[in-house]
């Protein structure tokens, strides 16, 4: 029973704000046994499994541009933490963006940034070059290929198995980082880190073709209904003013405690993950006497884990509660970074395969119940306050980045950012069980 009220409150149909959706007979259209939906979701799969690679690298970078240049870790974290909070920090924009001028041609020209940023990087002599080239470009690039392009395709094409959905295209960027972790620190061992930044470049420009050709911004465009939906939707007109939208929807939905505690938990969930772990991980195993192809390979094998880990999370948010959903995983993840000081070494062992395992099935299973949350509690706008709940992601990972690499600096160790870490993952589970349901929708009244 409590499944099914859940799925009949998250299985929400999402239009834009601009216009009520017009209910007209759909052009003829050829039947599919397979929605057309599903291979939206395929390419936007594939999409950002290709630009997953820019996200493989920063851990990776860290040591080689320090035996370079000479430039410390913390001065290195600036561009790793303004890479971060811009990924962050556009999404919403984004979101807006692809109301405007539709989903293809802001994900085309968001994947020709990240190529130029990443590629820019193999001529730089001075850091604030990498600044500019790592932080600033391919930051904008890549969050407008953050989760908000998910949550917009999700929330156009599909009315039910949104969770399910939302899970698949958020395990995409850790499939990509199980694909091109491997591959560029074995590049960067052996070829030094400018063939890897080069190989970050040229995967994002493979997907531009994809991106371009197959994918498309709303199902009236082939003249099918939404996955689940029981009558054709008209597209709606392009949205005008999207920062001003964009600042609106901001500025109303700050005024809810809900959207802080959102915020609040998605923050650390950043700090605790791409903040801390990828971007950590691999030099303080190194610092241990593992070798970084070693590390690397563990950390890529957290995103096996991840796949499996946040399609489940997705199934499950379809049929569970999502606030005790989050408050499970933020416990166990804390839990597990109290511990890890302790698992670190110069060889791999049964107690790190066994945090590695248990790492990747929560790495981003917040997310599909995040998003379940947004659903629920800010209708149609859900796409852009999921992109403002995702800036908060980025910003707690932007801070971690950097504190992490100045902790390193001044006491030598990371011990001290995994514990505090921890004990930030205890306080977002605790703040994941105290967000309110949403009002019940009224029952319609009878003739």
């Amino acid at each position: 029973m409590r499944g099914t009220r859940n799925r009949r409150l998250y299985d929400v149909t999402q239009t834009s704000p601009a216009a009520a959706p017009a209910q007209a007979a759909p052009p003829p259209a050829r039947r599919s046994r397979v929605h057309r939906a599903w291979f939206v979701a395929a390419v936007t799969f594939v999409t950002i499994i290709g630009a997953a690679a820019f996200r493989s690298l920063p851990g990776l970078l860290i040591d080689p541009l320090h035996q370079e240049f000479g430039w410390s870790r913390g001065t290195i974290g600036v561009a790793v933490s303004l890479n971060l909070a811009l990924y962050g920090l556009t999404a919403p924009f984004a979101a807006a963006l692809m109301d405007r001028f539709g989903i293809r041609r802001v994900v085309a020209a968001a994947l020709l940034v990240i190529a130029a940023g990443s590629g820019l990087t193999v001529w730089m002599t001075a850091a604030w070059q990498l600044w500019l080239c790592w932080g600033l470009l391919v930051g904008l690039g890549s969050g407008s290929m953050a989760l908000a392009f998910a949550a917009t395709v999700t929330n156009r094409w599909f009315t039910e198995r949104r969770g399910l959905v939302s899970g698949i295209l958020t395990a995409a960027s850790a499939s990509g980082q199980l694909i091109f972790l491997p591959l560029l620190s074995w590049l960067s061992e052996h070829h030094g880190w400018r063939p890897a930044a080069v190989t970050v470049a040229l995967a994002a420009l493979a997907v531009v073709p994809f991106v371009w050709i197959l994918l498309r911004d709303h199902p009236a465009d082939v003249g099918v209904k939404p996955y689940g939906a029981r009558e054709f939707m008209a597209k709606p007109p392009p949205v005008t003013g999207a920062a001003r939208r964009t600042l609106g929807i901001l500025s109303t939905s700050v005024r809810t405690g809900t959207f802080w505690l959102l915020a609040g938990t998605f923050a650390i969930c950043g700090a605790s993950t791409n903040g801390l772990v990828q971007t950590h991980f691999v030099p303080a195993e190194h610092d241990h006497g593992m070798p970084v192809t070693t590390a690397a390979s563990l950390l890529a094998v957290v995103g096996v884990f991840d796949v499996v880990g946040t399609i489940a999370s997705g199934w499950f948010t379809d049929r569970f509660e999502p606030r005790r959903l989050l408050a499970v995983y933020y416990a166990l993840r804390g839990l597990s970074l109290l511990f890890l000081p302790m698992l670190l070494g110069p060889s791999v062992h049964p107690p790190m395969l066994f945090f590695i395992v248990f790492y990747g099935l929560d790495w981003v299973a917040t997310v599909p119940p995040t998003l379940a949350l947004c659903r629920e509690q800010f209708g149609e706008d859900s796409a852009i306050v999921f992109g403002w709940v995702l800036a908060s992601h980025q910003i707690g990972a932007a801070l971690v980045a950097y504190l992490g690499g100045v902790a390193r600096d001044v006491f030598g160790t990371y011990d001290l950012v995994w514990y505090a870490s921890g004990a930030l993952c205890a306080a977002a589970a605790l703040m994941s069980l105290v967000i309110r349901r949403a009002p019940a929708a009224p029952a319609p009244a009878l003739s």
